[in-house]
Order: C-alpha cells, then sequence, then structure tokens
C-alpha cells in the first residue's frame, strides 16, 4: 500500500474517531495488511489507539500488535483492561505474545499470563533469554511419532489446530518427545499411505540447542536456505521451532545494532525515535569519551616533535592528508574483514592469511598513494626531500592501517568481542596517532634534524 493511500486512511481513521464512529474507523482499517494497520496506529494519540483496539475483532487487534516493536505493543497493552488485553494475546502466535508478556512488569505479566488459555504453552518459553533459539522459537509446530504412517499422518493433520497456516515440515519424535527426523510437506504428500514416516526421514535436518544465540540460528538458516528451525533441550526433546519470520527480524536487530557500533556508539534498546535524549547521550558517551582521551595521543606524539615542526613548517601542511588517508585505509580494511567475519568467508580462526592478503593490499595501495602524494607535495611548492618524507610516510601509514585494521577485528572475535567496536572511529582514532609517530620518525630519518 503506497503511502498516499496510508494518509488517506489515516484521515479517515482520525476524522471517525473525532466523531465516535468507531465502526467506521474499524472499516476503513478492514482492507488493509497488518504491517500497515500497526504504521497507521503509531500515528493516532495513546486515547485513539486504545478505543480502537478494544473495538476491533481480536484476532484483528493481535495481528496489529505482532507487527508493532514488543515495546510500543507492551506499552499500549498496559493502556487496556485486563480482560481486553487477555482476549487480544489469546489470539496472538505464542512466540509473538511471549515477546509482548517480556516486556510487561512482573506484576502485569503474571496477572495476564494467569488468565491466558495457553499459559502453560506459553510459560516455559519465557524462560529462555530473548537473545537466544528458546527466545525464538513457537510451540506452534506439528511433531508426530516416527512409526506413524504417511496416512495417519495426514489425518492428523486434517484435524490439527486449523487456524495454524503454513505448515512445511512434519517433525519426528521417539516416545521420549526426541527429535529424530523432518518429513517435507510435499514429501508427505507424495508418499503412499502405507508408508512408515521413518522412511520419509530428511536425512540432512538440522537443529538448534535453546541456549544457541541468535545470530548463530539466523547463520544456521540463511546457510542451509531453512523456512523453519528446530529448537530441542539438552536431551535433544524438541520444545519449539523457529520460523523464517523470526529470523529476518533478528536479521534486522543485528545489522541495526552493527551501524550503532560502526558510529562509535552502544546501541539503543528501543526505536530510535522512541529513545529519550538522555538515553542517547548514555549510549554515546562512554565512547566519546574513550576516543577523546585516545586522541590526545596524537596532541602528545605533536607535542614531543614540535622542534622538528619548528625546524621544517611545510610538514605540517600534510598531518590532516596522512592521517585522514590512513584512517579511511583502516576502516576500509576493517569493514571489509568484519563483513567476512559475519558470512563466514574467513576462517574465524585463521589470523595469517588476511594478514598477509591485507598487507599485500596496503603494499599495492600504499605505493599508488606514495606517487600520487609525491606528486601533490611538489604541486604545494615544497622541495624534493619533504616530497618524499610525505610520499614514503603514507606508503608506510596505508601498509600499517591495513595490517591493524586486518588483525584487531579477528582478535576482538577470538576474545568473544564483538569486532565493530573497533571500527569507525575507534580505527581512525588509532590510526592517527600511530600513523603521526611514523611520519615524524621517517621525517627524522630523511630530512636529519
Amino acid at each position: 500500500m503506497t503511502h498516499v493511500m496510508v494518509e488517506d486512511i489515516l484521515a479517515q481513521v482520525r476524522a471517525a474517531l473525532e466523531r465516535d464512529d468507531y465502526a467506521a474507523a474499524a472499516a476503513a482499517l478492514e482492507p488493509m495488511r497488518a504491517a500497515d494497520q500497526a504504521d497507521l496506529f503509531i500515528e493516532l494519540d495513546d486515547r485513539q489507539q486504545t478505543a480502537l483496539l478494544t473495538r476491533l475483532d481480536p484476532e484483528d487487534s493481535a495481528d496489529i500488535l505482532e507487527e508493532m516493536e514488543d515495546e510500543e505493543a507492551a506499552r499500549l497493552v498496559t493502556t487496556l483492561s485486563h480482560d481486553a488485553a487477555v482476549r487480544i494475546i489469546d489470539e496472538m502466535e505464542p512466540d509473538e505474545a511471549v515477546d509482548l508478556l517480556g516486556e510487561l512488569e512482573p506484576h502485569h505479566q503474571e496477572h495476564v499470563l494467569s488468565r491466558l488459555e495457553d499459559e502453560a504453552e506459553l510459560r516455559p518459553l519465557l524462560l529462555h533469554p530473548e537473545d537466544t533459539a528458546g527466545g525464538l522459537m513457537t510451540s506452534e509446530y506439528l511433531a508426530l511419532g516416527r512409526r506413524m504412517t504417511a496416512g495417519e499422518a495426514l489425518a492428523a493433520l486434517r484435524t490439527w489446530r486449523p487456524d495454524v497456516e503454513d505448515i512445511d515440515e512434519v517433525y519426528l519424535i521417539d516416545r521420549h518427545g526426541r527429535l529424530t527426523g523432518m518429513v517435507g510437506m510435499r514429501r508427505l504428500l507424495m508418499a503412499d499411505h502405507a508408508t512408515v514416516l521413518a522412511d520419509l526421514n530428511d536425512p540432512e535436518m538440522v537443529s538448534a540447542p535453546a541456549g544457541t544465540d541468535q545470530e548463530e540460528v539466523a547463520r544456521l538458516m540463511a546457510r542451509y536456505d531453512l523456512s523453519t528451525l528446530p529448537v530441542v533441550d539438552s536431551q535433544g526433546v524438541l520444545i519449539g521451532v523457529i520460523t523464517i519470520d523470526d529470523v529476518i527480524d533478528v536479521i534486522e536487530e543485528e545489522t541495526t545494532e552493527d551501524f550503532q557500533r560502526f558510529g562509535g556508539g552502544e546501541p539503543l534498546d528501543r526505536p530510535y525515535l522512541e529513545s529519550g535524549v538522555l538515553t542517547v547521550v548514555r549510549k554515546r558517551i562512554g565512547w566519546l569519551l574513550l576516543l577523546f582521551l585516545t586522541e590526545t595521543l596524537t596532541g602528545s606524539v605533536l607535542r614531543h616533535f614540535e622542534a622538528e615542526m619548528a625546524s621544517v613548517v611545510s610538514l605540517a601542511f600534510f598531518i590532516p592528508l596522512l592521517i585522514g588517508t590512513g584512517g579511511n585505509a583502516g576502516s576500509q580494511t576493517t569493514s571489509t574483514i568484519i563483513r567476512a567475519l559475519a558470512v563466514e568467508d574467513l576462517d574465524r580462526r585463521g589470523l595469517w592469511r588476511p594478514l598477509i592478503h591485507e598487507a599485500t593490499v596496503g603494499v599495492v595501495l600504499g605505493g599508488l598513494m606514495a606517487a600520487v602524494a609525491y606528486g601533490r607535495a611538489l604541486l604545494w611548492g615544497t622541495g624534493p626531500a619533504v616530497a618524499l618524507t610525505v610520499s614514503v610516510a603514507i606508503f608506510a601509514i596505508v601498509v600499517w592501517a591495513n595490517v591493524l585494521g586486518s588483525v584487531l577485528p579477528i582478535l576482538a572475535n577470538r576474545l568473544k568481542i564483538d569486532p565493530t567496536v573497533v571500527s569507525g572511529p575507534a580505527m581512525s582514532t588509532l590510526v592517527d596517532a600511530t600513523g603521526l609517530f611514523i611520519y615524524f620518525t621517517v621525517a627524522g630519518l630523511i630530512l636529519a634534524f
């Protein structure tokens, strides 16, 4: 649905709500998809959201809450009566309901949870951290005994939860509930009714323990082109299934966190415009102070070589050019290495191959930049000695930045630190100080202060 259409419907809904015509407002929302309805809902004020949500069909209200950010959905639920909240949450998918319940205050969560029809189904899901496989999984899946026949499985499928859609796989379990295999729906439909499910088992089935980190879950599903991923406990018992829509949300969340770290700050816990000024300041100030203190190393290097700059003033002309080029080269390398680690183009345990590779790249790039820098220095009217100093220094700085940019993300990854923390501003700041030291050391050797 186009932005213009959403705006038109929003105007209709607001006009209907202003005259307390909730039936007209609900009718205006009816043709929209749940995602568009959620976007429109956010534009309404709190009173209008509450009034309209309670007058929609509970199933439609549940669809809207599922499309909203968990924090925003939870805030909206707290404005409802307990009866209204229970009616709506009862219609939500189990994994979505658990995400919402997890955002509620403990006393409110318990009050709502104890009145839900699926309390026994949802309560175990709340025990898992939200950033693990257990926190992502849903209890909506079909598990059958491995000794059942295909005919019996199809009969069970016809009677199992008719409100549930998109069943792509049937999971096979033993008498203890342990996951033993999986049968794709197409293969089940094509099989002879007398065939035992164990004979249709997919030998390449992939599963994940409940404690698996959500990034690893996303990697597994992307690597093996899975639409669902079964989750098992420490005994191998099937306890849930992760669907692809949840993994897409994880990828978006992790990408957002990486981008925020690339800028030199801690990831925000809530959507940007819902994060207060003090929250944003708190997320940024730590890194900003650390980078500030690190940047003082640059000042220390300049003070150390103050006499050399005073004797050859033209050296100062090239400081921004040198440290800027070094920082850019380092950032290019870290970005490449971090992405290679993320998509497993690079062995997480290997260090020497990327180091040698980037050192070689640095030599070629450094040589090209050195030639350009030499010509540029001569055009600025400096002598050949200063031009040579700038040329050699920029070569050495680019090589150094490439080496540093390849080693630090890999070391951070080995230490279980997010590699993005050594990217962007952090890399530029580090290269600034070390690059200046290289520059003046080269100048001292060539110009013989």
